[in-house]
């Protein structure tokens, strides 16, 4: 019983000191990405011009907030990227924006979390705020 008490405290340990390393890496990462616009070049095989691929632009927070996608005629697609109002660097995307090729809104996808901060729902809607469709995460463990 001893062993048993050991080893699942351990391991509570562990999945905590896990979570924490992971959480911290996310932070840090984030930290290296304020304020940045990222851009993605690519070349065609045998062709030396490079070409806008995609754009990506992080807050003063180092949260995505906009990303757009190129191809030879300009822009394919974009995505807004909305959070809480006064949220911190951890705070998770609440709702996402799609834009087409002409930035006419396509579809709008809001989130919901479970208290853990996992991800509990996807609510996609159209344009006119009519509701699309709902995708659930369901987290069975191994």
């Amino acid at each position: 019983m001893k062993k048993l008490v050991l080893a699942l405290t351990f391991l509570a340990i562990s999945v905590t000191s896990f979570a924490q390393s992971v959480s911290d890496a996310t932070i840090a990462k984030r930290e290296n990405r304020k304020g940045m616009v990222l851009k993605e070049w690519n070349t065609a095989a045998g062709d030396k011009r490079a070409f806008l691929d995609r754009v990506t632009t992080y807050d003063a927070l180092g949260r995505k907030i906009e990303e757009i996608e190129y191809a030879s005629y300009g822009q394919k697609w974009r995505v807004v990227f909305e959070y809480p109002e006064n949220s911190d660097i951890t705070a998770k995307v609440l709702r996402e924006i799609e834009y087409n090729d002409r930035d006419r809104v396509t579809r709008i996808k809001k989130y919901e979390y479970n208290e853990d901060g996992s991800k509990k729902c996807q609510k996609n809607y159209y344009p006119n705020g009519k509701l699309e469709s709902v995708k659930t995460y369901e987290y069975v463990p191994k």
